[in-house]
Order: structure tokens, then sequence, then C-alpha cells
């Protein structure tokens, strides 16, 4: 037996996408009309609009609707507005197109304090994927719509805080270097993992809101709960996976520009003693002749 099946678009979600299609649209035209036309190319465009799309695809049927009846798809909305929504939007940001409101964001960090660090996007980020998870939690933003926004709501923020840190499109002080990046990754993998290992191997089902729906496409509970889990462990893995491919290629990159600004700076300092050496030499040589002319002239 199918579960009911509508296809459609939520009004709020496709408007506030639209809303950050006009503005990001408006400042990339902006950028590719500059001097800094690299800055802004045409992949950055399109993972930004994916971003927007992201939301409207996770808020709206048939994914919001089949949530309703199957744990997997609501799984699939939580993991949509956690990673690749804040994924895809960050990859079209970078320091050029946020130029206008860099200084507005670096006010706001600077203001709201622990909040901004990175330990507490990576605290918020497991803790708001186990407590959320957590069955009378679940149960009951699976039951009543203003807690489920809230749920939703919740998953978007943390996880563009977690993703902020990682991918941050303009310099702080905060900023992970080094193996932070790593570290930071690696803690999340092995936290939310586990969440997603104890879905697919728990005995039972956890969640009573389901044990009320019929055997939609012959999935029993337990079935549907494994296989949720099991999703979210292998999203973490290629998630986690693609996130580590692009911090190495921006380390590299990062590594590059350092060395070849530190070879600069070398050159100059060569240069600047050379020119000492000689103007010393200069001196000398001046210094020499006016005694050999003084001695002459005694």
């Amino acid at each position: 037996m199918s579960p009911p099946i509508t296809w459609g678009v939520e009004p709020a979600p496709l408007i506030l996408a639209c809303i950050l299609w006009a503005v990001y649209i408006r400042r990339w035209i902006t950028v590719r009309r500059s001097s800094d036309r690299a800055q802004a190319p045409v992949w950055r465009l399109v993972c930004f609009f994916c971003g927007g799309l992201t939301i409207v695809v996770a808020q709206g049927n048939p994914i919001d609707g089949l949530g309703d009846h199957l744990f997997i798809f609501h799984m699939i909305q939580h993991l949509l507005l956690l990673d690749v929504f804040p994924l895809f939007t960050l990859f079209g940001l970078n320091r050029v197109i946020m130029r206008p409101i860099t200084r507005r964001v670096q006010w706001i960090e600077q203001r709201i304090g622990f909040l901004a660090k990175p330990w507490f996007g990576l605290v918020g980020y497991t803790l708001g994927m186990w407590i959320w998870h957590a069955p009378v939690l679940y149960d009951a933003a699976s039951r009543h719509d203003s807690i489920h926004l809230l749920e939703h709501m919740t998953f978007t923020t943390v996880g563009f805080l977690y993703w902020w840190h990682l991918l941050r499109p303009i310099p702080s002080r905060d900023r992970m270097t080094s193996m932070g990046p790593m570290a930071y990754m690696g803690v999340t993998k092995v936290t939310v993992g586990l969440l997603g290992m104890a879905l697919t191997f728990a005995p039972r089902a956890l969640y009573s809101f389901y044990d009320d729906q019929p055997a939609w496409w012959n999935l029993a509970p337990t079935t549907d709960q494994m296989m949720s889990g099991a999703l979210m462990a292998t999203e973490q893995v290629l998630i986690m996976g693609v996130a580590f491919g692009v911090l190495f290629m921006r380390g590299l990159r990062e590594a590059e520009v350092q060395a070849q600004r530190e070879e600069r700076l070398m050159d100059r300092a060569e240069a600047k003693a050379a020119a000492d050496d000689a103007a010393a030499e200069a001196d000398a040589e001046a210094a020499r002749r006016a005694a050999d002319t003084g001695f002459m002239r005694i």
C-alpha cells in the first residue's frame, strides 16, 4: 500500500528563496561588472540558487507530505535543512560578494560572544540532532505543526552555524587553521554517526507516532527506522568527505598564497639588504677618496 502522494510548493519557503535569490543576483551582477569579475564565477551563482531550491524542496511536497507517514522522508527533510542548504548557500558566497555586509557580520559576531565561537557551532549541531531525535520531542514535532516548524528552524540554524565556521567566506580571528577543521569534522562525524547507528540497530521502533501508521510500501516501523538511521550515518560520511576535499583544496591554495607572500617579502628583504650594502660600499668608497684627497693635500 502506497502513502498519499501530493505535489506542491509551500508559499513561505518559496517567498524566502525568491528574496534570497533577488538579493544575491543583484550583488553577483555588480561584482561581475567590476574589476573583481573573477570572484563571481557562474558556479557560485548556481550553488546559491541550489541552496534556495533546497529549502523549497525540503518544505514542499512530496517530501513534506511523505514525512508525515514515513520516518525516512522526515529524515531526508532534516538532512536537507541541516547540511545541504547551508553547504550550497556558503559555496555561493565569498569575501568579495559579501563585502557590503562584512563589517555588519563582524560586528554581530563580536556582540554575541561565545555564540560565534566554533565550539558552539559544533555543540549546537550535535545537540540539535540528538535532542530532536529523542522520542518525546520527535513525536511532539510529528503531531504538532508549531513544534515541527521549531524543529526545522533549529536544524537550519545549527546547520548553517556549523558549516559557517568551516567554510566562512569572510575573515575572522576565530577562523580555524591547521588541523582545527579536521578535528571539528571528526568529532561531529563520531557524535552524529553514533546517533545514526543507534537508530539503525535499535531493537524496536522508538517513535510511537509511526505505530499508528499503516505499513506503507510494506515497511514496518523498525525497518523504516533502520533505513533512516543508515541514511543519516551514510550522509554524514559523504558530506564530511566532500567538505574535507574542499577544505583540503582551500588549504593548498592558502598555503601557496602564503608561500608566494613569504617569497615576495624575502625578495624585498634581499633587495633592501643589497641596496643597503651598495649604499654602505658607496659611502666607504667616498670616505676613502676623501681621505686620499686629504693625504695628498698634506
